[in-house]
């Protein structure tokens, strides 16, 4: 196959890529656009680590092809900040202290990131839920929880 550029909305800034069709959005971003937030880690979308916002919403970006993405609003955990400021969930994060080794952290606050701009006082439950598709091997899960509910301001629930 030949290279075909691809034009792609990351964080805010259009960047113009070329690329095979197939090629997943994941490489992209760390290999052209020199992101590190979104890990490899199953390359199946199963783990979460690649997780980044498309159009609002958290998803794998192992499984999806750069090419699909064009036209969208594509986040990732380092466009969640701004004006030098964390989001609340980065922030939240540090405070409970919620990563231990670190690796899945990034694809984790995506997807909380996206649980709280539709759902901004969600149960632990709804925590729970939302961070289902992303693997934490640490055991830092309960932390993690408690770092979302302290991000929707519901602290110590």
């Amino acid at each position: 196959m030949d290279p075909q550029q691809v034009r792609l909305t990351v964080n805010g800034e259009e960047h113009t890529v070329a690329c095979e069709p197939d090629t997943p959005l994941l490489d992209v971003l760390r290999h052209d656009l020199g992101l590190a937030g979104p890990r490899f880690g199953c390359g199946i979308g199963l783990c979460g680590a690649c997780f980044v916002l498309v159009d609002g919403q958290a998803r794998s970006s192992c499984d999806l092809a750069a090419t699909a993405a064009e036209g969208s609003q594509v986040t990732t955990v380092e466009g969640l900040a701004a004006g030098g400021k964390l989001h609340p969930v980065q922030q939240a994060f540090i405070d409970e202290q919620a990563a231990q080794c670190g690796y899945c952290i990034s694809g984790m606050v995506v997807s909380a990131a996206a649980l709280l701009a539709s759902t901004p006082s969600p149960t632990a439950g709804q925590v729970a839920e939302a961070l289902d598709g992303n693997l934490c091997r640490c055991g830092s899960h309960g932390r993690i929880v408690r770092a979302v509910l302290r991000a929707s301001g519901q602290e110590g629930e």
